[in-house]
């Protein structure tokens, strides 16, 4: 069998690993060819290391309450190589009024579950936790569909949204909660309330059931890494391919339906026949892609949009730098008017990512709600991102080290009614036998779901009848 794959980020490399596993497996003799269109493999993963840092220029890690990133580290003998967060600074702040606010401990993304840390914050008003309690007795609403922002508003009120779920969600899908889809995203709370009613009483029962990661004696904490980054996740996968089988700097132009099989042609001239495909890049790329083989399949992809971003990493001497770094960084809402979505202390968050006496500080910004502000030149990128930091943290020393990584259309925005969009693509590929898809435009935008959607799309190409 002959399965092409194209794109090499984590969707791709996750699929090509499994196919392979799976050929074992079936005593299936597997042909494979992973085209990637960069210089190098891993998507938005890259992990640069210099004077002593190591920098992140996409995701520093993913989640271990999701199975299957951490399952195939287990399967690729690297989980000796993960690391924990640094437990002792679990804090989370939260940018408002001109100074840091620990968001209270407890609060599970969109809502309390301890109440004496939440009464005393001081990031809400009075009138504004009145209103989150009344959770408590508030019956069930909502409808089919209904966007987190709505949600939010009707659950736990207009404060809750503005002053914690808009930036948290902010820093997770670079999205506008009025415009993003709970089911899509975050089902667990549409399921809270129709099981518990009240959402604050469904995660106090449900952490009582089964503590979070990290706060229990658990081997993982939520987030986990590896000890030289993120890219080590994309070596140990590459490193398990066939000699000869990644094509690196091939474009893919065209894909055509010969008869039973599939033909795949890059802008490089070369030509690749193929009894299976998987396109695991972003869904504007592969509408691109199926434009000519079908149409209606190219609309569909092509009505998920995509918002941009980019990350300004910078290194500072830990003397210069006044704030206490005690958590894991800060979000910033978007009614303070800010450029920064979010900042990661990332010399906190994980060891050895700065030299002894140094830190490193991370920014975010961009997104579907500040996409202009990526207009600007890198220039100007990083000096915004030092203004801020100022603000935030009372930094004005210059930094010793920085980088700055651009992002464009690489966030995917699971939008009011995602879920009908992507069952109607499901449909459509179940005309299209041999041709799969994979990334993070479907069913979970972290690298556990990208691992996900990839290992799926190899069982399903493995699944039809060989010719």
């Amino acid at each position: 069998m002959k399965l092409t794959i194209v794109g090499g980020g984590i969707a791709g490399l996750s699929a090509a690993h499994r196919a392979l596993e799976l050929a074992r497996e079936r005593g299936v003799a597997l042909d494979l060819t992973l085209l990637e269109a960069r210089e190098r493999l891993g998507g938005t993963i890259a992990t640069e290391r210099v004077d002593g840092f190591l920098v992140e220029a996409g995701p520093d890690s993913f989640l271990s309450e999701k199975p299957w990133a951490l399952a195939l580290c287990c399967r690729l003998g690297v989980e000796d190589r993960l690391v924990r967060t640094d437990d002792r600074f679990r804090k989370v702040f939260v940018w408002y009024r001109g100074r840091l606010h620990p968001l209270p401990d407890g609060f599970q993304l969109l809502a309390p579950t301890a109440m004496l840390p939440f009464a005393t914050s001081s990031l809400f008003s009075l009138p504004g936790k009145l209103r989150m309690a009344l959770d408590l007795v508030l019956p069930r609403g909502g409808g089919d569909d209904e966007s987190l922002g709505a949600f939010v508003r009707r659950r736990l009120g207009a404060e809750a949204l503005e002053r914690v779920a808009q930036p948290l969600v902010a820093g997770i899908y670079t999205a506008d909660p009025d415009d993003l889809s709970l089911t899509a995203t975050m089902p667990r709370f549409i399921e809270l309330e129709r099981t518990e009613r009240s959402v604050i009483l469904g995660l106090r029962r449900a952490l009582r059931r089964a503590p979070l990661p990290g706060t229990s004696g658990a081997r993982w904490s939520l987030f986990v890494t590896f000890a030289g980054g993120m890219e080590e996740f994309v070596t140990a996968l590459a490193a398990r391919l066939p000699a000869g089988a990644v094509a690196l700097k091939q474009r893919v132009s065209r894909l055509e339906r010969t008869g039973a099989r599939w033909r795949v042609t890059t802008a490089e001239g070369l030509r690749v026949e193929a009894d299976r495909v998987i396109l695991a890049t972003e869904s504007h790329a592969t509408a691109r892609l199926t434009r000519y083989v079908h149409p209606a399949l190219a609309t569909l992809l092509e009505e998920i949009p995509y918002a941009s971003a980019a990350t300004v990493s910078l290194g500072y001497r830990r003397a210069d730098v006044p704030h206490a770094l005690d958590g894991f960084g800060f979000v910033v809402p978007r009614s303070e008017g800010k450029a920064l979505l979010a900042g990661t202390f990332s010399s906190v968050k994980y060891p050895g990512r700065a030299p002894e006496g140094h830190v490193l500080i991370r920014s975010f910004l961009g997104g579907m709600l500040n996409a202009g502000m990526l207009a600007e030149d890198d220039e100007a990128l990083v000096a915004r991102a030092r203004q801020e930091l100022r603000a935030a943290l009372g930094i004005a020393a210059a930094p010793v080290l920085t980088r700055l990584h651009r992002w464009p259309a690489s966030m995917p925005q699971y939008r009011v009614g995602h879920l009908t969009r992507v069952e109607a693509i499901d449909r459509v590929l179940a005309t299209l036998p041999g041709l799969a898809l994979a990334g993070a435009a479907y069913r979970g935008v972290g690298i556990a779901d990208a691992v996900r959607s990839g290992e799926a799309a190899a069982e399903q190409a493995l699944e039809y009848p060989r010719a």
